[in-house]
Parts: C-alpha cells; structure tokens; sequence
C-alpha cells in the first residue's frame, strides 16, 4: 500500500480489518482524506501520521481499539478540518498544542466540498468529491455536497483525563466539538465563549466542575450543546439562551440549578440576581412601574380639569353643553316613544 505515492484518499471504513497501521502508509504523501473507522484495528496511534502525512485534512480512526495517548506530533497536521477518533480506548490528556491545527483556526471555508483530480492511465482526469460520515447525538450523517463546511474534533467515548486546554478556544473555525464520555475534570474555560462558530458542544459524562461560564451564552449560533453527567455546579446564566435548552441537557449535575432545572435558594444567588427575580416575580410583564403610575396620574389630571375646568370657569361652554344634553335627551325620548308606537301597531 505506500507504494501508492500519489493517493489522495483511503476510505476503507466499516471492514473487519484489524492489526496495527501499516508503517509504509508515510510514503503516501499526498494522502488527504484517511478513515478507517468501524474496524477492529489497534496499537498506538502512530506519531509518523503527523509527520509523513502534511496534506491530511480529513483523519478518522472512530470505532477501534487504538490505545494509548495522543501524539503531539498530530499538531503538525496544519490542514486538517475533520478529526474523529472516538470510541477507542485512548487515554492521556488532550494535547494543548492543538491550537497548531491551523486550518482549525480558520472561520469559515472557501469551499462547500473537498475534491481533487481522479487520474487513470495519462492525465486525463475528472475532480472526485470526496465524502465523510460523522455521529452527532448518536445519529450518523454523511456529508458531501457540504463536506467544506465541516470542521470538527470528535474524542468522546475514550479515557482521556486531565482538564480540557484553554488553548482548544484558538480554534475558532470549530463547527463541532465533542469530549463526551471521558474522564476529563477540571472547569469550562472562560474562553469558551471565543468559538463562535460551533453548532455542537457536547462535554456530557465526564467530571468536569465548577460554574457554567457566561461567556458560553455568547455563542449566538449554538444548536446542540449536552453537559449533563458532569459535577457542574452554581446557577445557570440568567437571561441567556442557556435557559431555552430542554432539562436534559444540565441532568446529572445535582448542584446545579436555575431555568430550566429547579429555582435556586437565596444562598445560591447573588444580591443583584435575587433583585432582578423579584422584579420580575413581581411583575412579569415589565410595564408596571413608577413612570406608568406618574403617568396614568398625569393623564388623568389633565383629562377632567381640561373637560371640567372648562364648564365651570367658562358659562358660555357650559350653557352650551347641558343645552347638548338636553337636546340629546330630547331626542331619545322621541325615538323610544315612537318605537313603542310602533310596537303597539303591529301587534
């Protein structure tokens, strides 16, 4: 197989292939789309992929039995937009070099596919769009048409320890981030907020602690997001689209609370957050306030002395509203008798 020089992309996912990786892959340099996923494959990830490999920009190894930690030679992998190594046994930290993924750091893509020249015998060639399957919930979906768009780590479902690196949040093109199912601890860095462009953040059953960061709420375009199973703790941001997701996503962090889990004690929530639920237990609506009362005084002030007013200091204003008066009573009494009138005929 590495004397296939000029191979661009191996998919030999969903076989029963097992063993190591074959060394002599180093020499397929111009390699960019590598999945083996759903295999029974194992050893080390071997540290040559992140030097022998430098066009690699879609790398999948999920659902093996690879073991052993990450190597930080994988840093070098500057064009990689796709890493999935979930559902294997790795373990080890998440490296922090990881902010060297410079096509990860990236916003956006200025193409919606990934395809490069298919060449048979001479150079006549046609482009061949490569394509790619990733879980998201539990649920495979391939991506082609799209695969441009799709820049993502997915390690869940491993034994990776340690705190999850700050140095993650320089990878600002991420779309989708999944540490799921781990063994990570420590906290949510503050520089959460910083990856604006993620559509997933799943950081589900591992021991992470600490306080949801506020600048989480920050990321406008965050559609799926699961941080339950974890030991978060502390209220959830108020006024914050963290409040829309279903309960499911905060379940199993028993020291967690506010909307949409239960209501906080008064110990849990600072004087200014306790001040604003009680306005707004008070007055749900918002419109009830002491300018509404000084203005409905206000009003009605102006309203009855300026009908008023005018009929008691002015006798020709008044002269003519109680003759408009009478003349209006005058006027019913003629219609109702006449209506009467009526009545009586018919019958």
């Amino acid at each position: 197989m590495g004397s296939l020089l000029s191979i661009q992309t191996l998919n030999l996912n969903n076989n029963g292939f097992v063993g190591e990786l074959p060394s002599s892959l180093k020499n397929c340099t111009s390699l960019m789309v590598f999945d083996v996923g759903e295999n029974k494959l194992s050893g080390l990830i071997p540290e040559w992929l992140g030097v022998g490999l430098p066009n690699l920009t879609i790398f999948i190894l999920r659902s093996n039995h690879f073991y052993g930690s990450i190597p930080s030679q994988l840093c070098n992998l500057g064009s990689i937009q796709i890493l999935d190594f979930s559902m294997n046994n790795i373990s080890g930290s998440i490296p922090k070099c990881l902010n060297s993924l410079t096509n990860l750091a990236l916003r956006g893509s200025s193409s919606l596919i990934i395809s490069h020249s298919k060449v048979f015998w001479s150079s006549l060639g046609f482009p061949y769009e490569d394509e790619a399957s990733l879980i998201s919930n539990g649920v495979m979906s391939k991506y082609k048409s799209t695969l441009g768009l799709v820049k993502s780590i997915h390690l869940s479902s491993n034994q990776l320890t340690g705190e999850i690196p700050s140095e993650i949040t320089d990878l600002v093109g991420l779309v989708s981030l999944n540490l799921s199912r781990n063994n990570l601890t420590g906290q949510i860095t503050p520089k959460i907020g910083k990856l604006q462009s993620l559509d997933l953040l799943d950081l589900s059953n591992n021991q992470i602690h600490g306080t949801i960061p506020t600048s989480l709420f920050g990321i406008s375009g965050l559609g799926k997001l699961d941080l339950s199973n974890n030991h978060l703790s502390g209220k959830i941001p108020m006024r914050s689209q963290l409040q829309t997701y279903e309960p499911s996503v905060y379940a199993g962090n028993p020291l967690l609370c506010g909307i949409p889990l239960q209501k906080c004690s008064a110990e849990e929530t600072t004087p200014a957050e306790q001040l604003v639920v009680k306005n707004q237990d008070e007055d749900n609506d918002g419109f009830i306030t002491p300018g509404f009362y000084m203005s409905l005084g206000l009003g009605f002030v102006v309203g009855f002395w300026g009908v008023c007013g005018s009929l008691i200091f002015d006798k020709s204003w008044r002269y003519t509203y109680f003759k408009l008066l009478n003349g209006l009573n005058d006027w019913l009494y003629v219609k109702v008798a006449l209506f009467r009138q009526r009545r009586m005929l018919d019958e």
